[in-house]
């Protein structure tokens, strides 16, 4: 008698182990796991080869919250969002042609993590970030101009770190903190 072949185990992906930090990091963020548990499940999903070593890693963790995306589109025209509004964990901002304007220095940011998720046509856009602030722009893609953006000297610990990817076509990105 022969037996069958098993599957493979599936291999991680880059993405995939990304996905499981940032849910780890989210669940001791929240409260859900102490900093020691914290720290040996990033070992295990950093170490992880395959899916089902990652999934081993990610049990008991609270699902993810879908309702903390949200996206702001326009074909034309401008998209604004300033003062006290309150900004999801992930942000999609889509326009065609306009002017985008993100103030954050008095926005709610309840998440450790923000991603804002730029697809943009042409036209200019800026976002002004909390004071304390960390920036991360390696995800994003500037098709015409260079984004503008000096990172602070001394950002203290406890900010937000605001994850800026996606594509620019024509136009530039100003990044900028809050002075207050």
């Amino acid at each position: 008698m022969t037996s069958l072949p098993e599957d493979p185990p599936l291999l991680v992906s880059e993405d995939d182990r990304d996905a499981a930090v940032r849910r780890v990091q989210e669940a001791y963020a929240e409260g859900h796991i102490s900093h020691e548990d914290m720290d040996e499940r990033l070992h295990q999903v950093l170490t992880a080869k395959t899916r089902g070593e990652l999934v081993s890693a990610l049990a008991s963790l609270p699902e993810e919250n879908a309702g903390t995306t949200s996206t702001i589109a326009a074909a034309g025209g401008r998209i604004k969002r300033r003062g006290a509004w309150q900004v999801p964990r992930v942000l999609k901002v889509a326009s065609a042609f306009g002017r985008v304007r993100l103030d954050l220095s008095r926005a709610v940011i309840e998440h450790p993590v923000v991603d804002i998720e730029l697809q943009l046509g042409t036209g200019r856009a800026r976002i002004t970030v909390p004071r304390d602030a960390i920036v991360d722009l390696e995800d994003l893609h500037t098709g015409w101009k260079d984004t503008r953006y000096k990172p602070r000297r001394h950002s203290g610990p406890g900010g937000p770190r605001i994850r800026i990817s996606g594509t620019m076509g024509f136009g530039r990105l100003t990044i900028r903190h809050a002075r207050w």
